[in-house]
């Protein structure tokens, strides 16, 4: 992970949620800097964990906009699709299609943006199955993966791996799902990935292979994993297509922007995310 480079909307940040220990005071405070409506989203969460990574997902897209955008806290106004996709409703048309994702699960909250291309992230946690094995754990996904993806699950060497491959998958399909804006019916099953030692990824819908997509997967430390997928505007679902102002774009200039290599993810600070 790096510090943050200047220049540029796209960003790939985390917030490490374990460093993170506010008081109530202190959580209240940080709340107090977003909208009525995200601040009553988060108090519906019972545990705190849930609360912190819920306030600390609404805090990045805020700060990552502030920052970006230049457009002051009070002013920024995101809602979601019917779906939950996040949206910037008052962004500058010169950003044509600027867009976001966030992700949380385990120690990290994270989120990623794109000014041309569609972006999804996703983030899992490796975490061991409680109380079955790792085979029955893995039987209740059956119907998530492809056939051609469950044999390289099942060519692993040994649980941990078997897990890690398992787990891969998942995040990359995810990540997908939520480039385009899919709610949670999107058939998982319909997206196959292919790849060379984790490098190289590609994807087939439906069977057929998409060129216009582009994957990266990332190894955050031993326990979590990340992966970005970036797409193509007219991929979108149709409520989330519809907060997009550029959804034809030229080929060239869309492929060039697909091809930007990824980078590292820079860490953030709470303290960072408030600062207006």
């Amino acid at each position: 992970m790096e510090e943050e480079h200047s220049g540029g909307v796209r960003r790939r940040w985390l917030v490490d949620v374990a460093r993170w220990s506010p008081s109530p005071t202190q959580f209240q405070a940080a709340a107090a800097l977003l909208p009525p409506h995200h601040r009553h989203a988060i108090a519906r969460f019972v545990k705190e964990e849930d609360r912190k990574r819920a306030l600390l997902s609404r805090l990045l897209q805020y700060s990552l906009v502030h920052r970006v955008l230049g457009i002051p806290f009070h002013q920024i106004h995101i809602y979601r699709t019917t779906e939950g996709k996040p949206y910037l409703e008052n962004g500058p048309p010169a950003f044509k299609n600027f867009n976001f994702n966030t992700s949380h699960q385990g120690d990290y909250v994270g989120i990623a943006s794109e000014l041309l291309c569609l972006v999804g992230l996703d983030i899992v946690c490796i975490s061991k199955p409680q109380g079955e094995t790792t085979v029955e754990f893995l039987k209740n996904f059956s119907s998530y993966l492809t056939g051609h993806e469950w044999n390289c699950i099942g060519r692993a060497a040994g649980s941990i791996e078997m897990l890690t491959e398992f787990y891969r998958y998942w995040c990359l399909k995810e990540a997908f799902v939520k480039a385009v804006g899919a709610g949670v019916g999107f058939g998982l099953h319909r997206l196959e990935f292919h790849h060379v030692e984790w490098s190289n990824i590609s994807v087939y819908i439906d069977g057929i292979e998409s060129r216009k997509w582009r994957f990266c997967l990332f190894k955050l430390d031993e326990m979590h994993l990340a992966s970005i997928a970036k797409g193509h505007p007219e991929d979108a679902i149709h409520s989330f297509k519809t907060t997009l102002s550029n959804v034809v774009v030229e080929e060239e200039e869309f492929y060039a922007a697909l091809e930007i290599p990824e980078e590292t993810f820079t860490l953030q600070t709470v303290e960072q995310l408030t600062q207006l």
